[in-house]
């Protein structure tokens, strides 16, 4: 957590994992993070979409719930018209 180098000083990020203290957020350029959960939002929920800006050397995070919505309605959708292709309806992994 503390050795890896934090986003840029303006970044979108998403939350890939909550696991306990530590949250997993996948950085702009694909890779993740674990970030101590108390540095953040105290309702982030996992696929919550985070803007991060860091001034003065502190970060501020707030959770974008529109643009949270907006990918989830995507997720969704697209995984409807998989299972749309399914006789049953459901994809069988």
């Amino acid at each position: 957590m503390a050795d890896q180098p934090g986003p840029p000083a303006h970044a979108t990020v998403t939350v890939d994992a909550l696991e306990g203290p530590v949250v997993r957020v996948e950085l702009p350029d694909g890779t993740t993070q674990d970030w101590a959960r108390l540095d953040l939002p105290r309702d982030v929920q996992e696929g919550d979409v985070l803007h991060v800006r860091v001034e003065d050397g502190e970060r501020h995070v707030r959770i974008d719930r529109a643009e949270t919505r907006r990918r989830t309605q995507r997720a969704q959708a697209e995984l409807t018209e998989l299972n749309a292709g399914s006789p049953d309806g459901e994809l069988d992994l």
